[in-house]
């Protein structure tokens, strides 16, 4: 099942090639966020923490729609786009 994923971040996309949209297959968040890793190690350390746990700042949004930011199993299905961002404060 392929999933494209949107990397809004552009300090992101510098692990991915400067590449702002990647197709990975997987039928839950998760899945698709490990076999982006396996695509591209250095976003690991960009999303997750020492203990494998999302980055308190790290949001997905499924197909346009905000989720709940640390629900790995929430399902996908095919055709379904996962963007996923830095909320970072300024100021």
């Amino acid at each position: 099942m392929s999933v494209k994923v949107k990397i809004f971040y552009p300090h992101l996309q510098q692990f991915t090639h400067n590449q702002e949209v990647v197709n990975v297959d997987g039928s839950t968040v998760g899945e698709c966020l490990g076999q982006l890793v396996k695509q591209f190690p250095g976003i690991e350390k960009g999303i997750f923490d020492e203990r494998g746990q999302l980055l308190n700042y790290v949001y997905f949004f499924i197909n346009g729609k905000g989720t709940y930011p640390t629900d790995l199993t929430h399902p996908l299905k095919d055709g379904d786009e996962l963007t996923f961002a830095l909320l970072l404060a300024g100021g």
